[in-house]
């Protein structure tokens, strides 16, 4: 074999870690939350479990996520991470020392990618429990907790991603039975999409939230 023969098959071997690394460094992470109150408590814990994954669908384990929450008043809370049971699977335990409206986020420790959660209210020791969700307001929260923001557009949630017609929900209408069975494994549909394993109650309010209808302004 001649050294230009070997030239050419040494080159694409001597790339392929560069290659790698460039993707890698490109990709970005979804991050699934296993459950997101409607309301919290101040100076009680608020326990967070999520998954962290690829695009591809690959869970991220090894990784150093971070808690922030703060109000737009100023207050900071911070929470330390831990690796959870399961593969790409972290816990933090939470404390938001007064009431009022916090927003949350999770740093992923992956390429900067961060998910800021549905705004949560915050209320004292001994009040009364706000009323809860309609479904199509839980819907939406859900939307952003579950990862479906991750891939898919919706005015309501996500307004600033760039409009992919496929991936955009924004005013989408199905029939709720098979929508229903899609929520409940996305993978009759395609087997990259992750399966979120929703309870029904989730399923219900995630179906509503989608099929609603939307006013032409607010698109």
């Amino acid at each position: 074999m001649t050294k230009t023969e070997l030239a050419r098959i040494a080159l694409p071997l001597l790339l392929l870690p560069v290659l790698v690394r460039t993707a890698i460094a490109g990709d970005s992470t979804m991050v699934t939350l296993n459950d997101f109150p409607e309301y919290a408590v101040t100076g009680t814990r608020l326990n967070l479990t999520f998954t962290i994954r690829r695009q591809d669908q690959t869970p991220l384990s090894g990784l150093r996520p971070g808690i922030r929450a703060a109000t737009t008043g100023g207050l900071t809370a911070n929470a330390s991470v831990s690796a959870g049971r399961g593969r790409g699977e972290y816990t933090a335990a939470l404390t938001l020392p007064q009431p009022g409206e916090w927003t949350i986020k999770v740093v992923s420790g992956f390429n900067d990618t961060t998910l800021t959660l549905p705004v949560l209210k915050v209320i004292a020791q001994g009040s009364a429990a706000p009323p809860p969700f309609s479904p199509a307001t839980r819907g939406v929260r859900l939307f952003s907790t579950k990862g479906c923001a991750g891939c898919h557009r919706h005015v309501e949630v996500n307004p600033e991603r760039a409009a992919d017609p496929k991936l955009d929900l924004t005013g989408k209408r199905f029939p709720q039975e098979y929508l229903v069975k899609f929520l409940a494994d996305p993978t009759i549909k395609s087997p990259a999409m992750p399966n979120p394993k929703l309870r029904d109650d989730e399923i219900a309010a995630l179906a509503v939230f989608i099929d609603k209808l939307i006013s032409k302004t607010a698109r």
